[in-house]
């Protein structure tokens, strides 16, 4: 009897854990982004905490609030600018369909390998009208598609981050009561051990998402001031896209090349020049300097580990995911670092059976 109703138990406490699974998997995204905000601003709000005499519902309450204005409302503004002006890039499109190409520019022809062919397709375009049409038409129904999903998938995003700033507030309100029963726990699990991954595990958190969120928001601060300085229409809205596409290497050119493009269809070449260089020199030098300057305290993550997360991470996680893939990478590729090292005693016995190998100090 003992037995069956081990067994009705054991069932039991499985169906009650799938249950509980499907339950909170619609919320494991923001429930993941909520960790990383936690784990990576819980200094800042310890200080907050401090100077509100110790209230950590208040304080926990203020560091909500900020999240919600300047990670929430931005990306909600900029669904809103792209709806609004969906219109207007529908209405310059039909424009350019109507009158054709205007002839190419002379850099063309000089562009490696391709300029002539480029330039001479370019022509053909610019003279026959049909020809434009031709070629712009079978983009139209994948454009439209692309369009249709980067705006599905911007809704989900804000939904996201309003959810996770939901959920950090009470990871905030209640962190220390929370880290004291996980720290028993991992300790029951894997002993001693499991303190010092948990803090490899922190530490790698706060250096991939300062140096992550950290250099996409000085590339989308720096891009929003040339967008403003060249008078380009939409500059907080093409500031937004540089913060969300600096995590690839090409990303930001991707938002101030066509910006400078356009600027020399409307004539400003100066402001056009100025706009490639300001791209080139400030925004995306950016990368190449805070980044890893940021990243390096916590993390030295691969390229390829980046590249993957990214683009993983959007797979599996929505828009948060750019953030969220490389961070989640990160955290796995130092705890499996950590955990393969050999212990440093170890080091120095093999380095003295080893003539010529001296340890590393």
């Amino acid at each position: 009897m003992d037995r069956i109703e081990r067994i009705v138990l054991m069932a039991a406490l499985v169906l009650l854990a799938i249950a509980c699974i499907l339950v909170v998997q619609p919320f494991v995204t923001a429930g993941l982004w909520a960790i990383i905000l936690a784990l990576t601003t819980w200094p800042l709000f310890c200080r907050l905490r401090a100077v509100l005499g110790g209230r950590s519902t208040i304080a926990a309450a203020l560091m909500t609030t900020g999240v919600i204005l300047i990670l929430v409302v931005p990306l909600a503004l900029g669904g809103i600018a792209i709806a609004n002006s969906a219109e207007e890039w529908i209405d310059t499109a039909k424009i350019y369909l109507d009158r054709g190409l205007p002839p190419p520019p002379a850099w063309v022809a000089q562009v490696p390998i391709a300029g002539e062919w480029l330039h001479s397709r370019w022509l053909a375009s610019a003279a026959d009208g049909s020809e434009f049409v031709k070629l712009v038409r079978p983009l139209a129904e994948p454009a439209r598609q692309w369009a249709l999903a980067a705006a599905r998938s911007l809704g989900e995003g804000v939904v996201t981050l309003f959810l996770s700033a939901l959920i950090v507030f009470f990871l905030w309100r209640d962190g220390d009561a929370l880290s004291t029963r996980l720290r028993r726990l991992a300790q029951r699990v894997a002993g001693e051990r499991a303190i010092q991954l948990a803090e490899v595990a922190q530490a790698t958190v706060r250096g991939t998402v300062y140096g992550i969120l950290g250099t996409a928001l000085a590339q989308a601060v720096l891009a929003l001031i040339g967008f403003a300085l060249a008078g380009v229409p939409g500059a907080f809205l093409l500031g937004v896209g540089t913060f969300f596409l600096s995590v690839v290497p090409v990303g930001p050119p991707l938002m101030w090349g066509p910006a400078a493009f356009w600027l020399y269809q409307q004539g400003q070449t100066g402001w056009a020049i100025f706009l490639v260089i300001w791209g080139v020199a400030v925004i995306s030098s950016v990368d190449n300097f805070l980044k890893p300057m940021l990243i390096s305290r916590g993390s030295k993550l691969p390229f390829i580990l980046v590249l993957l997360g990214v683009l993983g991470g959007v797979v599996a996680f929505g828009f948060v995911g750019i953030f969220l893939g490389p961070t989640l990478l990160a955290v796995a590729y130092r705890l499996l670092d950590e955990w393969t090292a050999a212990p440093k005693d170890k080091v120095i016995v093999a380095a003295a059976a080893s003539p010529g190998v001296t340890p590393e100090g």
